[in-house]
């Protein structure tokens, strides 16, 4: 077993640091020579690695530009190679990576924008669920109301930004009509978002959320509970509706159930 580990890494060195020294007389490389043919298997992963990444970020690589993209893509594929056999789990810390890198760090809404796109590529491919049985709820004496925790859907996602990263999203779709200058205006002074992502059947929406209603289902979504996240509410927003809200997110199927 040991042997079979020393010859994965020094395969995994290969690819992903071009040093085929270790490795070239142990390669059958069927009319090439072993570095060569590891070079056709690296530049493979590389191209397939990259394409994955520009499928997930469409709108960070129109905001940086093509060339640099990539540039950032190669960087990032050699340092945070990916760790799952699943290519839809790859690109989950770019948002991260692209924070200090060299060019990009001059953008300063570029993260959040990653992650805003991560989040819609998480929600789109995230299992479905059943909606909230009701009969459940109803079934919890009132005694325990306020003990009472929800789990959000696992296709939602809760994003928060000080920049507002979902104009910057639109104006940057292939179907946005620009043919209006002012259409396509942002004001980075106009302040950030708290979103609710999420999908209903194959559609992905975003939902600009009040902050104190962001605040309620972030607390619900770290397993607090009704009672907990609802006085965090109230503090930010004396005139939170509890009862509107609850109805909103139990209707609209961001909560998916109940449980003490």
């Amino acid at each position: 077993m040991s042997g079979l580990r020393k010859l994965q890494q020094a395969f995994a060195d290969a690819v992903f640091t071009g040093e085929t020294t270790a490795l070239a007389q142990t390669v059958r490389a069927n009319g090439l020579t072993g570095p060569r043919r590891l070079q056709v298997y690296r530049n493979n992963m590389f191209v397939s690695l990259t394409e994955a990444l520009r499928a997930v970020f469409p709108v960070v690589e129109k905001l940086v530009g093509n060339e640099f993209f990539a540039h950032a893509a190669r960087q990032y594929i050699q340092t945070q190679p990916s760790t799952s056999g699943d290519l839809h789990d790859f690109g989950g810390s770019f948002a991260e990576f692209l924070a200090p890198f060299p060019g990009a760090d001059q953008l300063a809404y570029l993260p959040d924008v990653a992650r805003l796109e991560w989040a819609y590529h998480e929600v789109f491919h995230a299992a479905d669920h059943e909606p909230l049985a009701l009969e459940s709820l109803a079934a919890i004496p009132a005694a325990n109301h306020e003990q009472i925790k929800f789990a959000l859907h696992p296709a939602s996602r809760l994003l928060q930004s000080p920049y507002p990263i979902l104009r910057i999203w639109e104006v940057n779709q292939n179907e946005f009509d620009a043919s209006d200058e002012g259409k396509a205006t942002i004001d980075l002074d106009a302040g950030g978002v708290t979103l609710l992502v999420l999908r209903r059947e194959l559609d992905v929406e975003f939902r600009p959320l009040p902050p104190a209603e962001f605040e309620w289902l972030r607390h619900l979504a770290t397993a607090n509970s009704i009672g907990v996240a609802t006085a965090r509410a109230v503090e930010m927003d004396p005139d939170f509706d509890l009862d509107t809200v609850l109805m909103r997110h139990v209707t609209g199927s961001t909560l998916v159930r109940a449980y003490l």
